[in-house]
């Protein structure tokens, strides 16, 4: 199930779509929840940057953890594994799967 909002990713020099200073190719349009602070940031580096404590990753069962920096629609972790927003079709960097245990915990 998609769920819509306006919510606003966090980060160094954020662009349109969720892009960061670290991270701006046209593929990098997604946020990711840090569940400590229960913020969307940009990438673990810019919520670093911004904060007075570490990115805490969120659990794959959290409910939605991932916003789609294109359309603003919450995702579920099974959601971004498609590699896609299920809502606009927009792809995901598919090298974010190399730091999924900096975003995600079990």
């Amino acid at each position: 199930m998609i769920k819509e909002t306006n919510t606003k990713i966090k980060g160094q020099d954020i662009g349109p779509t969720g892009t960061c200073r670290h991270y701006h190719q046209e593929v990098d349009v997604v946020g990711l929840l840090c569940s400590n602070c229960q913020q969307y940031y940009a990438c673990f580096q810019c919520h670093d940057e911004l904060e007075k404590h570490s990115f805490e990753p969120s659990s794959v069962s959290e409910g939605h953890p991932v916003p789609c920096g294109v359309c603003h629609s919450l995702l579920t972790y099974d959601e971004y594994q498609e590699g896609a927003c299920v809502n606009c079709q927009s792809p995901f960097n598919p090298k974010c799967s190399l730091h999924k245990d900096y975003y995600f915990c079990s």
